[in-house]
C-alpha cells in the first residue's frame, strides 16, 4: 500500500495550481525519501487516426520521511512520455542556456519569449541561505532550447528568497524505448543536501504556433484504439528519481477516448 503523504508533500501538491489534481498521484518511498509523482494529458478526447494538439502536465513533490534523517538530495530526474505523444519543435526559435542562466524572469523572457513552450512551478528547502544554489520557490518558464549540443527544454526559475538567485534545469530530450517515445532527462549538478534540496517541481507543456504559413503544435497525440473500442488505458508517463542514497521509479496509468467518427 502507498505510504501517506507527509504534511509538507500535501501542501506542495495542493499548491501546484498548474497541474489540476483530478487524478491521484503515485507515491513511492525508499530509505528516507518519499516522492509523489502526478500528471495528466489534455484534452482527453483525441483522434483515433492522426494527431491533435495536446498539453502534457507532470510534476513531483519530494520530502524526507524523517526530518531528522538524511536529506533527499536529487541528483537526476528522468521523465518518459508515452510513444503516442510527439514533441515537434521544428519552427520554434531555439533558446541558448547562457541566455537564461543567470537571469531574472524578466530578462529570460526578454531573451527567449518566442521559445516559450510551457510554465510550471519550483520549490526547495534552503538550509544554507548564504550558499543557496536555487530559490526557495518561484514560477518555472520552459523554453525550447539546447544543452551541450542536444535538444532540450530549459526550465528556468528565479526567486528572491532567501537571496536573489536563478536556476535553470536542462531537460535533455532523447528517444525512449518500449511503451515510451520521448525521455526528458535533467541532471541536478548543484544538488547538495548540506545547502538545500528540491522539494517540488511541475511542468505544463504545450504550444501552438505558425511556421511557413502552417499551424503547428509543439506537442501532439492520438488515441489509436481499435474500431468498436472508444476508451483505451495506457502508461502515460514514467519517472525515475536519482538521489544520493536511493533510486525511485513511478508509472502513471491514464486513458484516452477516441473522437466519434475518427
Amino acid at each position: 500500500m502507498p505510504a501517506k503523504l507527509t504534511h509538507g508533500a500535501v501542501a506542495l501538491l495542493l499548491a501546484a495550481l498548474l497541474v489540476p489534481l483530478a487524478q491521484a498521484a503515485e507515491v513511492t518511498q525508499k530509505g528516507n525519501v518519499q516522492v509523489a509523482f502526478f500528471g495528466k494529458l489534455t484534452p482527453h478526447r483525441l483522434p483515433r487516426k492522426g494527431l491533435a494538439p495536446v498539453r502534457v502536465a507532470v510534476g513531483a513533490t519530494i520530502a524526507p520521511i524523517d526530518e531528522a534523517g538524511p536529506k533527499p538530495a536529487l541528483q537526476k530526474i528522468k521523465i518518459e512520455i508515452n510513444r503516442h505523444g510527439h514533441f515537434d519543435p521544428v519552427g520554434l526559435p531555439v533558446c541558448e542556456y547562457d541566455e537564461v542562466q543567470p537571469a531574472t524572469t524578466a530578462d529570460a523572457l526578454a531573451a527567449c519569449r518566442e521559445s516559450l513552450v510551457g510554465k510550471g512551478s519550483f520549490s526547495s528547502r534552503v538550509l544554507s541561505p548564504e550558499e543557496a544554489p536555487f530559490p526557495s520557490q518561484g514560477p518555472l518558464y520552459a523554453f525550447n532550447g539546447t544543452y551541450h549540443g542536444h535538444p532540450a527544454i530549459l526550465a528556468h526559475v528565479y526567486g528572491t528568497q532567501p537571496i536573489p538567485v536563478s536556476y535553470t534545469i536542462p531537460f535533455i530530450l532523447s528517444k525512449a524505448k518500449g511503451a515510451y517515445g520521448t525521455a526528458l532527462s535533467a541532471p541536478m549538478p548543484l544538488a547538495d543536501s548540506e545547502s538545500g534540496y528540491v522539494t517540488g517541481l511541475t511542468l505544463n507543456l504545450g504550444r501552438s504556433f505558425r511556421f511557413n504559413g502552417t499551424r503547428r503544435s509543439y506537442l501532439s497525440a492520438g488515441c489509436p484504439t481499435p474500431k468498436g473500442v472508444s476508451v483505451a488505458p495506457f502508461d502515460f508517463a514514467r519517472a525515475t528519481f536519482y538521489f544520493a542514497s536511493a533510486k525511485l521509479s513511478s508509472t502513471l496509468s491514464r486513458s484516452c477516448k477516441a473522437k466519434p467518427g475518427s
